[in-house]
């Protein structure tokens, strides 16, 4: 009997994981905490990302750049200005002196004295099951680091994939870590004129495919609906998009078969499409 409840559980707690909201007839949609459950923690920090674990979302997100030690550290932004308080030039900083500053305090009280995770402290909480997508908001001279991070902590290949901006860091990620997904990340913008978008999604289909890419991240605004996700699909790859905070555009984006949703309190928003 206690066998039979433990499995009962356990597959209960891999539903709720991985399922789509809403009924069964629905595709397979993977929520994403944008930086850890940042609307509720400070972004970045170990809080928000126990607090998303905590919280049964299925993936995470981070943001890295590398310090001027030569590891990498959790920040979205260039510098520290806006979540310390006090600007430190992140590249011109050792990890000791950044994680001398607290960026919690400007969230909540609750929080202060958070300091700045490596990637190697975040990568570790991983749960089974689970995936945080790293971001490197820099170029190629990170992927060194962060082989030596992915390869000494030894979280399974498909529960660390590389997200970025950066043409050069995709390629680079891809070819040192082949079994890593590996996702480009875009914003498309439409010209006001012409009513194109740009880069088109022809465009981002070919880069994704040229270079072996599985898959692109995108501002969920741009010209995202079923005919592109189909012909994304045809290709082979995955479509994620951010960041998506209210319920009709997860929904449209859910209509429309995307295979992820980053946000920024995403085990929220999973609630309110159901």
């Amino acid at each position: 009997m206690k066998v039979a409840i433990i499995l009962f559980v356990g597959l209960s707690l891999a539903s709720a994981l991985f399922a789509a909201p809403g009924n069964g007839s629905k595709p397979m949609i993977e929520w994403v905490a944008h930086r850890g459950e940042s609307a509720d923690a400070p972004e970045n920090t170990m809080s928000a990302y126990k607090l998303a674990w905590e919280r049964g979302v299925a993936a995470a997100e981070l943001d890295v750049h590398l310090t001027k030690d030569g590891q990498l550290i959790l920040t979205h932004d260039a510098d520290t200005s806006r979540t310390a308080g006090q600007k430190l030039i992140v590249k011109d900083s050792t990890v000791e002196e950044l994680q001398k500053l607290d960026v919690g305090s400007w969230k909540s009280p609750k929080y202060a004295g958070e300091k700045m995770p490596l990637l190697e402290d975040v990568v570790r909480t991983i749960p089974d099951g689970r995936r945080l997508f790293i971001e490197v908001k820099i170029g190629a001279e990170a992927v060194p680091e962060l082989v030596r991070v992915l390869n000494k902590v030894g979280k399974k290949p498909e529960q660390t994939p590389v997200i970025s901006f950066k043409l050069d860091t995709c390629i680079a990620a891809k070819k040192a870590l082949p079994k890593v997904k590996v996702y480009y990340l875009a914003a498309q913008k439409k010209d006001k004129q012409t009513g194109k978008w740009s880069p088109s999604n022809e465009e981002l289909i070919a880069l994704a495919k040229q270079h072996g890419f599985d898959g692109l991240d995108l501002a969920y605004k741009g010209p995202i609906d079923a005919d592109f996700v189909k012909s994304a699909k045809a290709a082979g790859l995955d479509v994620l998009v951010w960041t998506v905070d209210e319920p009709a555009d997860a929904r449209r984006m859910i209509e429309a078969g995307v295979d992820a949703i980053t946000s920024n309190h995403p085990a929220w928003l999973s609630q309110q499409v159901k």
